[in-house]
């Protein structure tokens, strides 16, 4: 099977240079041709026409940048596609994105999976990290077996096309509000003297992370009132925060929008439930 992959950035060159310790013959393109033209050494077969590296591929793998970038990608290589192939898209995208191109590759008679990844550019040379799938389920059993030895789990979420690209936007959220968080407790503890090496200490202890899937199962059930922190002491501290960190002349990203949120809540008269009610209108 002759495999293509367009795209030679950080993932994608690293997705390449595993399927080629595998033993696949890839053919490679990237709008900038010298990062694809660098993977030649390793046995890869680059092109500088992207019409040109799809030519006779049964398969097309995509790591861009975001729809735009895909759609414009994929219509240049339109003319080289093999009749029947198959595109397979790690790309971030819109769920609407992903919908509308399954849509239109097939009625142009091919094949399109979208599969993004949580994976860093380490996963995909190592084959681990997750990749997700879902939408036709006859289409990702073709393929289950081929893209589970690119990572080290292939999770399905089923028939309905779109819903990996929503499940990945939603699971990057969490990531940049963890780190915009983590930010804020730096600038915290920095205000009080408290270096990094002692937080991440702290958490190699006390690790927060730990609790996600217990609050996010209380908020999923509704029960905020049982409270295990009431909202009203929970605006006290994020009140402490501010002003600690207002008076070390430090920034804070997210304590002062969630305050702002806690305070509605309160307003409402949820001030004796438990914090987790900021989250009731989200379920």
């Amino acid at each position: 099977m002759i495999k293509a992959f367009l795209g030679m950035g950080l993932l994608g060159s690293n997705f390449v240079k595993a399927m080629l310790q595998k033993g696949d013959t890839v053919q490679v393109w990237n709008r900038t041709t010298s990062k694809a033209f660098e993977l030649e050494k390793l046995g890869a077969k680059a092109f500088e026409k992207v019409n040109e590296a799809v030519q006779n591929a049964d398969v097309v793998h995509v790591t861009l940048k975001d729809d735009a970038t895909v759609d414009e990608v994929l219509e240049a290589a339109s003319a080289g596609f093999k009749a029947g192939a198959t595109i397979i898209d790690h790309t971030t995208t819109s769920a609407k994105g992903a919908i509308e191109r399954t849509a239109n590759w097939k009625k142009k008679g091919l094949t399109y999976l979208h599969a993004p990844v949580f994976m860093g550019p380490s996963n995909a040379l190592e084959s681990t990290g997750y990749m997700l799938v879902s939408g036709d389920q006859s289409v990702i059993k073709k393929f289950e077996s081929d893209l589970s030895k690119l990572t080290g789990k292939l999770i399905n979420f089923g028939p309905e096309e779109g819903k990996a690209a929503g499940i990945k936007l939603t699971g990057n959220l969490f990531l940049l509000s963890l780190t915009a968080g983590l930010s804020d407790a730096l600038a915290l503890a920095k205000v009080h003297g408290i270096g990094a090496q002692e937080i991440l200490d702290l958490f190699s202890s006390w690790n927060p992370g730990a609790g996600v899937p217990a609050r996010l199962k209380k908020i999923s059930e509704g029960k905020f009132d049982e409270p295990s922190w009431e909202l009203n002491m929970a605006r006290k501290d994020a009140g402490l925060m501010i002003s600690a960190a207002k008076e070390g002349g430090a920034n804070l990203a997210i304590i002062p929008a969630i305050a702002e949120t806690m305070d509605r809540w309160i307003a409402k008269g949820h001030g004796n439930d438990d914090w987790s009610v900021i989250a009731k209108d989200s379920i």
